[in-house]
């Protein structure tokens, strides 16, 4: 599963070829969640608040760069690095 990025201790991943709809999963300590590209809401699992709020704001941000990486992870083709949160 190809690192997209990682900030503040969250690490940011996305399967190839994973199933619909698009998503990416999000990691922080012992906690794992699913969150949708599309509404950035939360499908599966669970994050910290504090963490969920920060994983959040950097799907705002980076919500077009994300359909891309999907779009390629969906197509076998490595998908790029994603800036992290300052």
């Amino acid at each position: 599963m190809p690192e997209l990025s990682r900030f503040y201790g969250i690490v940011i991943k996305m399967y190839f070829d994973d199933h619909e709809p698009s998503h990416f999963h999000a990691e922080y300590a012992e906690d794992q969640a699913v969150i949708s590209i599309e509404t950035l809401a939360l499908i599966a699992g669970s994050l910290r608040p504090r963490a969920l709020g920060l994983v959040a704001e950097w799907a705002a941000i980076h919500q077009e760069d994300l359909r891309k990486a999907w779009l390629k992870a969906k197509a076998l083709e490595p998908p790029d690095k994603i800036a992290p949160l300052p």
